[in-house]
């Protein structure tokens, strides 16, 4: 991959990266609700299975998924189903008056393999990032040259473009959590939450993709 090709590649993906997904909302609400230093575990958790996906459309699983009747229909509806339960969830989460830092009064703080195990089924739900890969990664490929090693740089470097943007929402989170201190806002962020993720969720269901 020439060097010209590869800063077009990052200068594109640093702008699809930001854009608020559902793997970017999660990591916020985490940081709000448990505060950065656990939000980490949640931004680890997302970051692999992006990484998952994205080294698994550069190994062909995209094409196999669509080759076979019926298979990423059923991949799609369910990564759908279980966004639109997550929007559910933060709906008609519950809420408390709040004195104090946000992750304090959490009355069972979630373990690290927790925070990681749900923001990794939250990133690996979206099916979408496997035809995305699919499609957008080769727009960047040199033909004349391995198509390995480019396809390895390329994953290499969405990862770390990625992960950048987790700590920036994280960190917004942050900021944002001292504003979530009335159970009125606490509760209308939890509905705006779910409301977006439900989106998300029907989204992709009705997507052709």
């Amino acid at each position: 991959m020439a060097l010209h090709t590869w800063w077009a590649f990052v200068f594109t993906t640093f702008f699809i990266s930001a854009s608020p997904g559902p793997n970017m909302l999660h990591v916020m609400t985490r940081s709000i609700e448990h505060g950065f230093a656990r939000a980490v575990f949640a931004m680890f958790g997302a970051f692999s299975a992006v990484v998952c996906l994205l080294a698994a459309s550069a190994a062909g699983l995209t094409a196999l998924l669509l080759a076979l009747p019926g298979a990423f229909l059923v991949l799609r509806l369910a990564g759908a189903a279980y966004l639109v339960w997550l929007g559910y969830q933060a709906w008609t989460a519950p809420v408390n008056a709040i004195d104090g830092p946000v992750e304090q009064h959490d009355r069972v703080a979630p373990s690290p393999a927790h925070l990681f195990a749900r923001a990794f089924s939250v990133g690996i739900a979206n099916p979408k990032a496997l035809v995305f890969a699919a499609a957008f990664l080769p727009l960047f490929l040199d033909p004349t040259r391995p198509r390995g090693g480019q396809f390895a740089v390329m994953v290499a470097t969405f990862a770390v473009i990625e992960f950048s943007w987790y700590c920036t929402y994280a960190l917004g989170g942050r900021g944002l959590a001292q504003w979530l201190r009335l159970p009125a806002r606490r509760r209308l962020f939890n509905r705006v939450t779910g409301a977006v993720f439900v989106a998300f969720g029907l989204a992709i269901a009705g997507s052709r993709a």
